[in-house]
C-alpha cells in the first residue's frame, strides 16, 4: 500500500502579519490642511520621478513608486502608534488562581470534609 503525504510548515499568524513599517496616521488626510500637505509631496516626489528614462526595468520603476509613495507618507502623514493595553492577566487573577489551586488541594488530601475555608 502506497500512501501520500503532504506536509505543511505551521506558521503562527502574528508572524505572518507583521510589518516591517508602522502604520501610517490616515486620520490626517480627513483634515484639508494634512490632505494638502500629502498631496503636495507627492506631486513632488512624482515629478522628480518623471524625469527619469522610461527604458528602466519594470520592476525598478514599481519599486520606486512605492517607495516614494511611502516615504511621503511617512513625511506627511506620520506613523500611527499603537496603544498599550493593560495586561488581561494581573496580580489580582494570580492571587484568585493561588487560592483556587490551594482549595483544590485541601479537597484531595480530605475528600470527606465538607467546608472549605479559605
Amino acid at each position: 500500500m502506497v500512501a501520500k503525504f503532504r506536509e505543511r510548515l505551521p506558521v503562527s499568524k502574528q508572524a505572518a502579519q507583521t510589518f516591517n513599517e508602522g502604520r501610517y496616521y490616515l486620520r490626517k488626510l480627513s483634515e484639508l490642511e494634512g490632505r494638502k500637505e500629502y498631496q503636495i509631496e507627492i506631486s513632488k516626489r512624482f515629478a522628480a520621478l518623471e524625469s527619469l528614462n522610461d527604458s528602466e526595468d519594470i520592476n525598478r520603476a514599481w519599486k520606486n513608486i512605492k517607495e516614494n509613495i511611502k516615504t511621503s507618507a511617512k513625511e506627511s502623514l506620520g506613523l500611527y502608534e499603537l496603544k498599550k493595553h493593560k495586561p488581561l492577566f494581573d496580580k489580582e487573577c494570580s492571587r484568585f488562581l493561588h487560592q483556587r489551586k490551594q482549595v483544590k488541594m485541601q479537597r484531595i488530601q480530605d475528600p470527606n470534609q465538607s467546608m472549605y475555608i479559605i
